[in-house]
């Protein structure tokens, strides 16, 4: 491949950069207060947002301890209180087979994604609209990364290319250097034996080498162009990965979030389930209007379970079984337990994304000239008032 064929290539892919530019922050940029304030703006939004995921995480570790906690208060009932609870919730159990059964129709979620669906009504439509915002973003993010990652390594190649252009054109110059000094030996020695004028002769020999040498030393001037470009294209194509990467895992854990807390895979799938706990409801709420033996029994449990001061009474009317079967009831503890590690460790996670994020600035701070850098510390010193860990 040519030197021209190549320079248009390097034309071509640069132009396919513009789109990224903004998001990277080269040595050079640093001396740019416009460039390195949209830096540090990107770098503060991704810690808001982690920020934002940690205090839902820590608002559901509250809500999992709480439960774990109204369990404790139930099984440390008195012997006979307990009974009588178990009693009622049995009836319960009884009277949601038999409306199960009188309804005949298909189960289309579990008794988990139920309570989980009717616990959180109000906040389900935009927990969807979110998930599949995401999801979209995050396989925009793919589609970066896949094309970021082949434009770096074109740029390496083309760069090692260029080196060994470069070698072989230093060769060819010691080979040229090689041979007019070697014919100008001969002809020297030639002149001296025959007395012969050759004037012309060097004329045209030394025409021959400077023109040689001047293509040469001309070529390898225009390959260290070349590879200074692809030095910087291949520099800010790693640059803009790395960025792109650290969205993408942002971007995911959020989404990993969301698929965990609601046991779904996909904003699809997620949809489908509250579409089927919204026609379960109207059929619930159809069944249960002259079902007055569960309305009696559910209001009996309300009002047994209210005198102890639990945190949410009403999750235990469709978790009935678990207060009329101690087995159940040990299995639902497990469930909130293992939701709780998974939370503290989720929060564990988001506050190292923070820490990291302000780490990267900090350093930044450091590198940068006096004046900046104050300009710098007075937008983080504006972030604390959003009350953005540091």
């Amino acid at each position: 491949m040519g030197f021209f064929t190549r320079w248009r290539k390097g034309k071509k892919l640069e132009e396919r950069f513009e789109k990224f530019d903004e998001d990277v922050l080269l040595p050079a940029d640093k001396k740019n207060l416009q460039k390195v304030e949209h830096y540090v703006i990107e770098r503060l939004e991704q810690m808001i947002e982690a920020t934002k995921e940690m205090e839902e995480e820590k608002a559901e570790y509250r809500v999992v301890t709480a439960y774990l906690n109204d369990i404790q208060i139930i099984n440390g009932l008195d012997e006979k209180v307990r009974s009588t609870i178990s009693d009622v919730a049995q009836n319960i159990v009884n009277l949601d087979q038999a409306r199960q059964e009188f309804l005949n129709s298909e189960k289309k979620l579990s008794d988990a994604q139920y309570m989980q669906m009717q616990q959180e009504e109000a906040d389900i439509p935009a927990a969807i609209k979110r998930l599949k915002a995401n999801e979209a973003y995050q396989a925009v993010l793919e589609k970066d990364m896949k094309y970021l990652t082949r434009e770096r390594d074109e740029w390496l190649f083309y760069k090692e290319e260029l080196e060994n252009e470069e070698k072989h054109l230093k060769n060819r110059i010691y080979i040229v250097t090689g041979l007019s000094i070697s014919t100008a030996i001969l002809m020297f020695i030639y002149q001296i034996v025959t007395s012969s004028v050759m004037e012309l002769a060097w004329t045209v020999l030394l025409f021959v080498i400077v023109a040689l040498l001047c293509i040469l030393c001309l070529k390898i001037m225009n390959a260290q162009k070349d590879y200074r470009r692809a030095c910087v294209n291949a520099d800010r194509a790693i640059q803009l990965l790395n960025s792109v990467k650290l969205k993408y895992v942002s971007i995911t854990n959020a989404i990993d979030f969301c698929h965990e807390k609601y046991h779904v895979t996909n904003a699809g799938e997620f949809n489908r389930i509250w579409e089927a706990y919204l026609e379960a409801v109207k059929q619930r709420e159809k069944f249960e209007i002259n079902n007055d033996d569960l309305r009696y029994y559910t209001g009996r449990l309300l009002r047994m379970l209210g005198e102890y001061n639990l945190y949410d009474a009403k999750v235990w009317i469709p978790q009935a079984l678990a207060l009329a079967d101690h087995k159940e009831m040990v299995e639902v503890t497990h469930r909130l337990n293992e939701r709780r590690q998974k939370l503290r460790s989720r929060i564990e996670n988001s506050a190292n994304i923070v820490k990291a994020q302000m780490e990267d600035i900090n350093k930044l701070t450091s590198e940068l000239q006096p004046d900046i850098a104050a300009h710098v510390k007075e937008i983080l010193n504006s972030v604390d008032k959003l009350g953005v860990a540091r």
